[in-house]
């Protein structure tokens, strides 16, 4: 018998490795979290940061532009080296490195070394964030997925409103008279913990063959994303200059010519940077596709949110903090709900029945912005809030595996780094939409009485476009399989490489004995 199936076999060994395993969802469960926590939390402190650290405006850009281009430029190339070199090694590195840059972030000297810093962070981010999914995938099984994806959707949903809510309590405590710095500094005994334990539980995973790193399909990617990026994070500021348009044309030039040069990459040797194997997989392919679309929404909602209650309605950082309180449980919540009790019972149609509550609460919203104005209370909000909360819980779990349910475990790393970098790509492009669906709609010089009717009537149209979107992803749903495949054949453990921890390694020779 191989150590593998000893250890299985042990009952002592059975349940150190399940301890194991769920420890070890726990930790990259807390680097994902700390990932989503740290894209919103610096929004909430630009003011302070500028009246501190005497950053210009364009400085502001890059502390924010910055993380999202190297985060969404590595992702691919992060997600394949967790495939080729280990997953569990790449995460600790990646850890290990955030760590340090959210350290080098919060002792920033000047915004020249904190936009440097914020960049190295992104930078490190792609390497950690794409093993997340590759690591649970290689480590349970079919049938408990949907479990964990439930677990991780409740993560998701907590931490999209909890970084405004905790970067302003952060802010206006003023801990140790450090102003900003603590929304970085918070991160480092996180990261250490997660780092010393997570070389303990984590049980390494690695592709079942060689694979080689494809330089030029990193260089392609990276390009060709900063291509598209790029001019949608500076556009607005600078008067969306030709160049800007030209720019993200090239881009499509560039990702064709990508993809030719990855299915002859594949040909050659079988080590091509993205599998476009992968898109053969119907189930793949339609859940990238609504994963994208699903982003732009969420994209557009969340700034405008946020301009929306703190210029437009003059609210505190920590009030409308607050006020996402309500969203973050129903989410939770219906993330739980969904992949444990719904989906395996209603499959698709509950996903579909997300996008149709998400819609519903997105209009009950505008009616309520239209009728309050500038009156409007946070518990006012709530309901519209809790509906759409539980229509994005319906379908942020349950989408993640529906993407990764057929994907052979070979392809894990590639296949999780495509899906975090669409969903990358989904939120830049829905920033980029706010500029022509919010700002397009506000006047270039307003007075200090006409900025609040300006802010809520541009937060009605956007949230229109909103709904929209929500329309298109419940039709491009359909495309979605029926039903969620866990519960076909599951494939033997023994295809994917991996590493028994020492004290797995003892269990399983004493079972030997």
């Amino acid at each position: 018998m191989t150590s593998t199936e000893t250890l299985a076999d042990s009952p002592a060994g059975a349940g150190a490795a399940d301890r194991r395993r769920w420890f070890a969802l726990a930790i990259v469960m807390t680097a994902a979290f700390m990932d989503l926590v740290d894209v919103t939390i610096v929004n909430i402190a630009i003011p302070s940061i500028q009246r501190d650290a005497g950053a210009t405006f364009g400085q502001i850009q890059w502390i924010t532009a910055g993380y999202a281009l190297a985060f969404a430029a590595g992702l691919i190339t992060g997600g394949r080296l967790g495939d080729i070199h280990g997953r569990k090694r790449l995460f600790l590195v990646g850890i290990g490195g955030f760590t340090l840059a959210s350290a080098l972030c919060g002792f920033a000297a000047n915004p020249e070394m904190l936009v440097a810093s914020r960049i190295l962070q992104g930078g490190m981010a792609a390497l950690m964030v794409p093993q997340v999914l590759s690591i649970v995938h290689a480590t349970f099984p079919a049938h408990e997925r949907g479990k964990v994806f439930g677990l991780f959707g409740a993560i998701v949903g907590l931490g999209a409103v909890s970084g405004p809510l905790l970067g302003a309590l952060l802010t206006e405590w003023n801990l140790f008279g450090l102003e900003w710095r603590p929304i970085f500094l918070i991160n480092l005994p996180v990261g250490v913990a997660a780092l010393v334990l997570g070389r303990r539980f984590i049980t390494e995973s690695r592709a079942p063959r060689a694979l080689k790193l494809d330089l030029v399909g990193v260089a392609l990617v990276t390009l060709g994303l900063l291509m598209l990026l790029y001019p949608l994070t500076r556009g607005r500021e600078l008067g969306w200059p030709l160049w800007g348009y030209g720019s993200m044309a090239g881009a499509l030039v560039v990702f064709g010519a990508l993809v030719a040069y990855e299915r002859r990459k594949a040909a050659r040797d079988g080590s091509p940077l993205v599998e476009l194997e992968l898109f053969r997989v119907k189930s793949f392919a339609a859940g990238i596709a609504v994963q994208t679309v699903f982003g732009v929404s969420l994209g557009v909602f969340f700034l405008v949110w946020t301009l929306y209650m703190q210029i437009g309605l003059g609210w505190s950082p920590l009030r409308a903090g607050l006020t996402g309180v309500p969203f973050s449980i129903a989410v939770s919540v219906a993330a739980g709900m969904s992949v444990q009790q719904l989906v395996p019972r209603f499959g698709r149609k509950v996903l579909q029945a997300g996008a149709l509550v998400m819609a519903a609460g997105v209009l009950l919203y505008i009616w309520e912005a239209h009728r309050y104005g500038l009156s409007i209370a946070p518990w006012q909000m709530a309901l519209p809030l809790v509906v759409m909360g539980a229509g994005m819980g319906l379908i942020v779990a349950p989408l993640t595996d529906a993407v990764l349910s057929e994907v052979p475990r070979e392809h894990a790393g590639s296949a999780s780094g495509l899906i975090n970098t669409v969903q990358q790509m989904g939120n830049a492009l829905g920033l980029g939409l706010v500029s022509v669906v919010f700002f397009g709609s506000i006047g270039d010089r307003l007075t200090p009485v006409q900025v609040g009717p300006a802010f809520v009537h541009a937060f009605q149209h956007a949230l229109g476009w909103v709904a929209g979107v929500l329309g298109v992803i419940f039709l491009l749903m359909f495309a979605l399989p029926r039903r969620p495949a866990a519960a076909g054949p599951e494939a033997p453990v023994a295809e994917e490489e991996r590493e028994l921890p020492e004290e797995e390694r003892e269990l399983a020779e004493s079972g030997r004995g």
